[in-house]
């Protein structure tokens, strides 16, 4: 009879650790037991999934669990010992426990009396791949053999040591104990580290403590209290999930989130690497290199694609292809960097694979006017169509700026894709219309509101200080703005992925009425871009609010219930946090705020600052633009002033 999968604990119960290629995923109290995702992880194997702490044979009771950073974690527990002193408890467990593999046990007493007490730690690991834990069939921990000053495990995957400082005084392999002799005076404190790492491993050191000085000084302080640890827990966990490309250990990319995901998402590596790009460009830089090297060549259909798999598109869509997107991104976010300061060369040498996603683009559309699913009669998407317009304008921007060809090709067929968006991606209704879903190969529109539409306020950056036009005219934004602000899109924690009024609308549903924190940003940034700051401000004090919920650390999504007096927002038992676009979220958010455009090539920056100032003074330092650090203020009155910036950079009008 075949065993049925075991049913593991949901992740948004966990603590995750990370500081990519290593985690370490624990539940709240401090033991790990070797069940469920439970254990350190290096490079997607478990290296250890049973760490569990006895003082004087009794288990400690665990008081409090917190993060600490994005790489650590605090459990505090106390142990009573069975003598007549009442029942407050005499000696306090603190571990702090890092996704490195180190974990640091130290024992405080609070007794009145000399105390010596034994301290076991049983250890046990399957060395399993995250795949096979996660599906319930990491199979039974291996033996232990002791090994120097601990113990170790080895099988056909790999190998395990776990080392310990100072030494037990005895270690039993069949148990995969270690045991001390702990003497404790009154108020006395004694620590035992262990260190698990992969058998010839050496300690890692998380790609993240690699970046510039502006990513680890970037800082926000204002009148709300909230604004400086989003922006610090946001910057730590995009940190943290960074990871070095094989091929060019230099290049730099973030990967999805964790603990799912901890690998590349073309996708949304593009996405977090744009909205980071405040903090420098050097993430951006790496990030498109590293997929240039695996753009697809031709000829063929999909010559010049940036290759993605598909993805879940909610309970009206089929599955759409997260390649389409990628490709689309690749040259916005070239252009964008280029516009934050990215330096010349390095553009140029990116402009060939650019200008491939760009030729791919053309030939998909063909000789029709939107850009449609891959497969036969395959439907246009409302989002697909505003990547695409955005690609077509800001890559002609750039190829203009480089002496480059076919620059008026694509702003000719952007401009034919307004004028057809317009009239043929309007759904008309008493209410005032809405933008289509997507339009099917026949000509019907899905008529649902998702949030996907707010990727037509995303319509990006050109020179000067001008975003570019829209697909959209102004009558149907204002439209737009009205619904993205109802009460059936905004929750009050965020912007739901699918109105609350449409059939098959499901508060947890990925894209079927949850809250994304990616498309909260991004509606947040094009509302206050387009003028509407009232709708802007209500959805960014609600993912405030939310991210305040969960210490700062935003998931990649959480329900779309509405919020309610004295409530919080219910977690997605299946969200990565942290996650790579949510982070850069954060950043996002943040600096939308300020409005800064920034135009490194001819040295300016403009500042378009929300002036309702919805979070009151808010002061932005250790950004980067033009390869300077970057600083600005904004007033209660919604007034921006630059306070720092790069030598003969000059504030445009």
């Amino acid at each position: 009879m075949q065993r049925r999968p075991v049913e593991l604990p949901p992740a948004h119960t966990a603590l995750i650790c990370v500081a990519l290629p290593a985690l370490a995923i624990s539940n709240d109290q401090g033991q790990l037991t070797g069940r469920g995702l439970e254990g350190f992880y290096r490079a997607g194997r478990r290296v250890l999934s049973r760490l569990h702490v006895r003082v004087a044979g009794r288990e400690p009771v665990a008081v409090q669990a917190r993060m600490v950073s994005a790489d650590s974690a605090r459990f505090m527990a106390t142990v009573r010992l069975p003598t007549d002193g009442g029942p407050d408890p005499e000696v306090v467990v603190e571990r702090i426990r890092y996704a490195d593999g180190t974990e640091r046990i130290t024992l405080h007493s609070a007794a009145g009396r000399h105390l010596r007490l034994p301290l076991e730690v049983s250890l046990g690991t399957d060395l399993a791949e995250v795949g096979m834990v996660a599906s319930g069939r990491a199979g039974p921990e291996l033996p232990a053999s002791v090994h120097d000053s601990g113990m170790r495990w080895s099988s056909g995957n790999g190998h395990c040591v776990v080392t310990a400082n100072p030494p037990p005084e005895d270690a039993v392999a069949s148990a995969g104990l270690l045991r001390w002799e702990v003497d404790l005076p009154p108020g006395a404190v004694r620590s035992v580290e262990l260190r698990a790492r992969p058998d010839g491993a050496g300690p890692i050191r998380g790609v993240g403590h690699g970046t510039t000085r502006s990513v680890a000084g970037a800082r926000a302080v204002g009148d709300d209290p909230r604004v400086q640890p989003l922006l610090h827990r946001s910057v730590e966990d995009l940190q943290a999930l960074l990871l070095r490309d094989s091929e060019c250990p230099t290049d730099m990319y973030p990967a999805a989130g964790a603990p799912w995901r901890c690998g590349l998402a073309p996708a949304e590596a593009l996405v977090a690497a744009r909205m980071a790009l405040p903090l420098g460009t050097r993430l951006a830089a790496g990030t498109l290199r590293t997929l240039a090297r695996g753009q697809l060549g031709g000829p063929g259909p999909r010559a010049g694609m940036i290759p993605g798999p598909l993805r879940d598109a909610g309970p009206h869509l089929p599955p759409g292809c997260t390649g389409t997107e990628a490709t689309l991104l690749f040259p916005v976010l070239l252009a964008e960097a280029w516009r934050w300061g990215l330096p010349e060369q390095e553009v140029e040498d990116l402009l060939p694979a650019a200008e491939k996603c760009l030729r791919w683009l053309r030939t998909a559309v063909g000789d029709g006017v939107f850009l449609s699913d891959a497969h036969p009669g395959g439907l246009a998407r409302c989002e697909v169509q505003a990547y695409a317009h955005r690609a077509a304008l800001l890559g002609a921007d750039l190829l203009d700026a480089h002496g480059r060809t076919d620059a008026a090709g694509l702003r000719q067929w952007a401009a034919r894709l307004r004028a057809r968006f317009r009239e043929e991606f309007w759904v008309e209704d008493r209410a005032g219309g809405r933008p289509a879903a997507a339009r099917l190969a026949d000509g019907r529109p899905v008529p649902q509101l998702t949030a996907g539409a707010a990727h037509l306020l995303d319509t990006g950056l050109l020179g000067a200080g001008a975003m570019a036009p829209g697909l959209l005219d102004k009558v149907q934004t204002e439209q737009l703005a009205r619904l993205l602000g109802g009460p059936a899109m905004d929750s009050g924690w965020g912007l739901r992925s699918l109105g609350a009024k449409e059939v098959a609308y499901n508060p947890f549903g990925h894209r079927g009425g949850a809250v994304r924190v990616q498309e909260t940003a991004v509606a947040v940034a094009g509302l206050a871009a387009a003028g509407y700051e009232k709708e802007a401000s209500s959805l960014l004090r609600g993912v405030l609010a939310a991210a305040e919920s969960f210490g700062h650390r935003l998931p990649e999504m959480y329900a779309g219930e509405q919020r309610t007096e004295g409530g919080t927002p219910l977690p997605h038992p299946a969200a990565c946090r942290p996650a790579a676009t949510a982070a850069a979220s954060g950043v996002y958010l943040l600096v939308a705020l300020a409005g800064i455009r920034p135009d490194a090539p001819t040295g300016t920056v403009t500042l378009r600052p929300v002036r309702g100032a919805p979070l009151g003074e808010l002061g932005l330092t250790g950004l980067s633009v033009a390869g300077g650090p970057f600083s600005v203020r904004v007033s209660r009155l919604g007034l921006a002033m630059v306070e720092e910036a790069a030598d003969g950079l000059q504030l445009g009008v």
